[in-house]
């Protein structure tokens, strides 16, 4: 009698949470590319909104998402939206593949350490989640952070006074022959700040907010019973809305500041509190919040595609063992 199957198969609950040293690495990163560089192509234009939206001046101000959103498509069409948009796809395959094989190896390590504390599953959870999204996030932005700066530079190129480029390298260049190399690495305090407490709270509220689903559905007490794929996906895009809620209220006003200092020309080089202050003194404490719905949306739209895509490719490319 064959007994080998897929872990993926395995009528149990556990099927919901694949660990790291069960998934075949090569199949993950080949498959997981090209999954992950879909979405990017169906959510950037959001980020270009929301970006937009961050270093308006002037009427530009008084648009809201939507008006951005049209104004972008009046001007440069539907090209404007995509502004940017080769640099960071080549720039996004490294940068996922340190961010999973970081998110996945600190996970199962944190998980083994809060073992002897007995915590409740969801603490247990947010803890681990949130360590491994804070682990994670800061290996990736070596490489991110420059992607960050060329891209963001061309998706607001020749908007409320900022300047135009040929491409990413062009940007590059004249980045690198203005301020070295540290020109690319602007803001790169400032992301750590946004992007790694954005990344632990996200990766700590889908993990919690998870868990308590299942719970309330029955399933922690009954954990053999093996729930449908369909409700496996419908709990954790469920977990990834309400991720991406608390994220972006939380970390809106840093990332603001941050994209105002990295799109700034190179004459202009104000420190975080000259920026916050004008910010305040333009638009008050709102300001800080600018873009705040568009960031949601991503946050939201970009978290839930993510790690419904992200938990059935770990089910896709779990490993053959022994039942």
């Amino acid at each position: 009698m064959d007994t080998t199957t897929r872990a993926a198969k395995i009528p149990s609950f556990h099927q919901t949470e694949i660990n790291w040293d069960n998934l075949d690495k090569t199949k993950l990163y080949v498959v997981g590319a090209g999954m992950f560089s879909g979405v990017t192509v169906a959510l950037y234009p959001v980020s270009v909104v929301k970006t937009r939206m961050q270093v308006a001046s002037g009427d530009a101000l008084r648009r809201n998402a939507l008006a951005t959103f049209k104004n972008i498509l009046k001007v440069d069409g539907v090209p404007g939206l995509y502004r940017g948009f080769p640099t960071v796809i080549i720039g996004a395959v490294p940068t996922r593949i340190i961010f999973l094989t970081a998110l996945e190896t600190t996970k199962a390590a944190s998980l083994k350490l809060a073992e002897p504390f007995k915590l409740s599953e969801p603490v247990q959870a947010a803890f681990a989640n949130g360590l491994a999204g804070l682990s994670a996030s800061t290996c990736s932005q070596a490489i991110f952070v420059p992607i960050d700066v060329i891209s963001q530079k061309l998706m607001v190129q020749g908007y409320s006074g900022h300047a135009r480029y040929k491409g990413g390298i062009d940007v590059a260049r004249k980045v690198i022959k203005a301020d070295g190399i540290r020109g690319l690495y602007r803001g790169f305090g400032l992301s750590v700040m946004t992007y790694a407490p954005s990344s632990a709270v996200w990766w700590a509220s889908y993990g919690s907010s998870q868990r308590i689903i299942w719970s309330a559905l029955g399933h922690w007490q009954n954990k053999e019973e093996a729930p449908s794929q369909m409700k496996i996906v419908g709990v954790q895009a469920s977990g990834g809305v309400i991720a991406g809620a608390v994220t972006s209220f939380v970390t809106t006003p840093i990332d603001t500041i941050k994209t105002r200092l990295q799109v700034m020309d190179n004459e202009n080089k104000p420190k975080a509190g000259q920026v916050v202050k004008r910010l305040i003194a333009e638009e008050g404490w709102k300001g800080l919040y600018r873009g705040l719905g568009p960031r949601f949306f991503s946050s939201s739209a970009w978290g839930t595609s993510m790690i419904v895509c992200y938990e059935y490719l770990k089910r896709l490319c779990a490993k053959v063992e022994e039942v």
